[in-house]
């Protein structure tokens, strides 16, 4: 009995070290700007030269 609390202790503990290592893993100054949403929006237009 003692030996499946400690493999579902241990199960438990690697889970919840993956979510931790996925939350907190991330760039050191976020994320990176959506390239995207800045080139449709109005103000970024007229920033464009071509």
């Amino acid at each position: 009995m003692s030996l499946l609390f400690l493999e579902a202790l241990g199960a438990g503990l690697i889970l919840v070290g993956i979510i931790w290592w996925t939350m907190f893993s991330g760039r050191k100054n976020g994320e990176l700007p959506d390239i995207d949403a800045a080139e449709s929006s109005p103000d970024s237009s007229d920033k464009k030269t071509h």
